[in-house]
């Protein structure tokens, strides 16, 4: 059982503790934050009314990661999600998280597509994502550069009648 919970500016030591270096930083929020994360970025993204900001919590109530909607023109875009603790990863948390993710997304907002973005490199994200219906938009891709690095970021749809039937 995993709940999405809002996610306040209380909540932000406890995420930015989480934050270990530029490049995890980089995977979990895209180009947008500068590392070190700091609560001024995160009070930045609660004061603007494009973004929803949770707390993910397990069935004991324990936060055990971050995620985020962004309203676009046509869609929503899911991001900045971070399962922290590596114990927590392979226990289909992911899934439950995408799942209560789009629920919310489709029942709050009047939007047909939801979207995210993820690293190429980053196959079982994109595993997770593709369970829940998500399918990759050709069309859409960026590249974002780390050091001598640059990682490719694709683009991942998912359309409300996929998600719904999937549900049902």
């Amino acid at each position: 059982m995993i709940t999405l919970q809002p996610f306040t500016i209380h909540d932000a030591p406890l995420l930015i503790s989480k934050i270990e270096d530029e490049r995890m930083l980089l995977q979990f929020a895209g180009p947008g934050y500068r590392f070190p994360l700091t609560a001024e970025q995160l009070e930045t993204d609660l004061s603007d009314e494009k973004r929803t900001l949770f707390t993910i919590a397990d069935h004991t109530g324990t936060t055990i990661g971050h995620a985020q909607i962004f309203l676009k023109e046509k869609t929503f875009l899911l991001g900045r999600i971070l399962i922290w603790d590596e114990n927590n990863r392979g226990k289909g948390y992911g899934k439950k998280v995408m799942q209560e993710l789009l629920k919310y997304g489709f029942s709050h907002f009047d939007k047909e597509i939801a979207e995210l973005n993820v690293y190429d490199w980053n196959t079982g994200a994109i595993e997770c994502y593709r369970k829940v219906g998500f399918a990759f938009d050709p069309e859409v891709r960026s590249e974002a550069k780390i050091n001598t690095e640059t990682w490719v970021s694709l683009n991942m749809k998912i359309h409300k009648n996929t998600f719904e039937l999937q549900e049902s």
